[in-house]
């Protein structure tokens, strides 16, 4: 294998690294909070994975849920 070979090589497997990376992240397969963070403009919704579709997004928080507390479908903050 030539040099060149070596070099195009490794560049193929870091930039599949990366990649595979990338998409991993963006599929939350490792994000065990039950929320999504939504940017809405210049701040950000708090949506529980269970949201019922028929709720706007805009009537979810814009802080997140502290210890203790959850979002419910509906869009609002209880206490457990």
């Amino acid at each position: 294998m030539t040099k060149s070979k070596k070099r195009r090589l490794i560049f193929l497997v870091l930039v599949t690294i990366i990649a595979a990376f990338v998409v991993v992240d963006s599929l939350r397969i490792f994000d065990d909070r039950p929320f999504i963070v939504v940017p809405h403009g210049d701040h950000s919704h708090y949506i529980p994975h269970d949201r019922d579709p028929n709720v706007s997004i805009s009537d979810f928080p814009t802080t997140e849920p502290r210890p203790g507390e959850r979002i419910l479908p509906n869009g609002q903050v209880v206490r457990e």
